[in-house]
């Protein structure tokens, strides 16, 4: 039978060592992880990155789910840089609604949309603009951008198509295991 030695084989002074170099790595990636975050934004050429992440905000607060990543709402929202490129009404549709809620947010939180802490008062200042062509623009565009995104229908439990499986008498019309019994 073989003895093994349970005494440390680390010293206080190579424990030191990782943690000092540990240290200065921890916060390089921090601030890495920082930038990283809002790259995304940064890609955006007709529309400043403030504006892209307000806009981000709206759609979360405009159809909020919480089983739903940043990504899909990403998705949902980089083709408005490229119509804001192309069509300068767009542009200014969308800039000068992102600065109308700013504006609204700052007179009444002192801070901008994107920085309101609370979804509830974010909801508040969307239902003040509801009316206005850039928020049903906006709501409009979510729709067909959010929803259409394959990736995102098993989350709220879509199959997808069934033409391609014979369409849905042979795929689930009959399944309403959700009724009683009689």
């Amino acid at each position: 039978m073989r003895e093994v030695d349970r005494r440390s084989k680390h010293s206080r002074r190579v424990f030191l060592k990782g943690v000092a170099t540990a240290v200065p790595v921890v916060a390089v990636a921090t601030s890495a992880a920082v930038g990283i975050e809002d790259a995304w934004a940064d890609d955006a050429s007709a529309l400043s990155p403030a504006t892209m992440k307000t806009l981000l905000k709206v759609a979360r607060d405009i159809y909020p789910h919480d089983v739903l990543g940043d990504s899909y709402y990403i998705t949902a929202i980089k083709p408005w840089d490229g119509k804001a490129a192309k069509d300068p009404a767009v542009k200014s549709l969308i800039s000068d609604g992102i600065s109308r809620l700013d504006q609204n947010a700052r007179d009444r939180h002192k801070v901008a949309y994107a920085e309101v802490p609370w979804e509830a008062d974010r909801v508040v200042l969307l239902k003040e603009i509801e009316a206005s062509d850039f928020f049903q623009k906006v709501r409009g565009d979510l729709v067909v951008s959010l929803y259409n995104q394959k990736e995102v229908w098993p989350r709220f439990g879509y199959e997808g198509s069934s033409a391609e499986h014979g369409g849905y008498i042979n795929r689930g019309f009959a399944d309403i295991d959700w009724l009683p019994k009689a």
